[in-house]
């Protein structure tokens, strides 16, 4: 057995095996069914497992290995997005070579369309697309594991207890992590923290930067070590959050409760609302490769962070939410500027969104919006 297989994702020779049992799964028909078709699934579950199980088949026929699986997961994102109205923008990507393999560190607002953008937009100028970092928290079931795993994903041991046994996973992480991209010349998706900033604040966690170092040569510095993996910085900015309602209901009861008690899969549901939900304009930024003067995990977290807050897109619901918790403030006005023409309707739109939600969850939603705006604010970014 490789060191890496029960964490690396599906090799193209495991991809027929993969789909045959994605199609046989009655877990994975009756979750598609329970979300797609709730009340003919409540109601005539035998009609539309069969159903559902032979449209799954039939678009499984043309998909023999992983890249035929991502042009399948691309031409449908493509669909969704003109569907959706999603205007979708990217920059920075003109800096990198096509040749190198990156690190790319991203913050992390939404479980599945963080790394799918990234990938969507490389796809379409002509890059390879990325091994994506993905917790196993999300992989309690087989079906999403294998989904997770043919889509180029591998496995973070978030689950794994004992001092010992977690070291072993963190190393056998920034292991795979550091050949992927030195050995095998494939660049890596990775978000810079454990869980999604629910509240908006980006920060990279230092705890992820040692991680990346546990396979350094003895040799080698921290410097060093870093500076192999060719990391950059990506910021990703949606102009509304699909699920800033659960998120505000989530934030307000481990506010008061103290804890927030998830329901049997929720985290495949927010997955699905993630993908299909409203996002206006969504802007993805690549930063410029870390270089020199990067000593510590410390140095290199303000490196990181100070990128992903300078990228990130301002859009007008994080700016109208900051003059609704803070009032108007000459230090927004550049920003403004760019949506003046929209800007009345921008605000409408943005207060009945708000007025959907109860009371009591407003204002941490209008926090969640306006984080991103403080965060430049205190760093003095434009």
């Amino acid at each position: 057995m490789n060191e890496f297989d029960d964490i690396r994702p599906y090799y193209d020779s495991e991809v027929p095996e993969v789909l045959a049992r994605l199609a046989a799964s009655r877990e994975f028909v009756d979750t598609l069914m329970s979300i797609k078709y709730p009340r003919l699934g409540r109601y005539a579950p035998w009609l539309m497992r069969p159903l559902i199980a032979r449209v799954l088949r039939h678009s499984f026929e043309k998909i023999h290995n992983v890249r035929d699986f991502q042009e399948a997961v691309g031409e449908s994102m493509g669909k969704l997005l003109k569907k959706i109205e999603c205007h979708l923008t990217v920059s920075g990507q003109d800096k990198l070579s096509s040749e190198s393999s990156y690190l790319f560190i991203s913050n992390h607002r939404d479980i599945a369309m963080d790394p799918a953008f990234v990938n969507f937009v490389r796809y379409h100028a002509g890059y390879d697309t990325v091994r994506i970092a993905i917790g196993d928290n999300l992989m309690s079931k087989e079906f999403a594991s294998d989904l997770m795993r043919i889509n180029k994903s591998f496995i973070v041991k978030r689950s794994v207890e004992g001092r010992r046994e977690k070291l072993n996973a963190l190393l056998q992480l920034s292991r795979y992590i550091r050949f992927s991209l030195v050995e095998e010349h494939a660049s890596v998706w990775i978000a810079q923290r454990e869980g999604r900033a629910k509240d908006g604040v980006d920060k990279t966690e230092k705890a992820l930067l040692k991680m990346l170092s546990l396979s350094k040569q003895k040799e080698q510095t921290f410097a060093d070590a870093i500076r192999e993996l060719k990391v950059v910085p990506v910021a990703i900015s949606y102009e509304l959050d699909p699920l800033d309602a659960a998120k505000g209901r989530e934030l307000y009861a481990k506010q008061t409760e103290g804890v927030y008690r998830k329901e049997a899969h929720e985290d495949l549901l927010s997955i699905y609302q993630g993908i299909v939900g409203r996002k206006g304009a969504v802007h993805v930024a690549f930063g410029d490769p870390l270089e020199e003067g990067i000593d510590t995990p410390e140095e290199m977290a303000e490196a990181v962070d100070r990128q992903i807050i300078g990228n990130y897109r301002l859009h007008p619901s994080n700016l109208i939410a900051y003059e609704m918790l803070e009032g108007k403030v000459p230090e927004l006005a550049q920003w403004k500027s760019v949506f003046s023409g929209s800007w009345p309707q921008k605000v409408r739109e943005f207060e009945e969104r708000l007025n959907a939600v109860p009371q009591a969850h407003r204002e941490i939603i209008l926090n969640m919006y306006a984080n991103p705006v403080r965060s430049k604010l205190r760093l003095g970014l434009d």
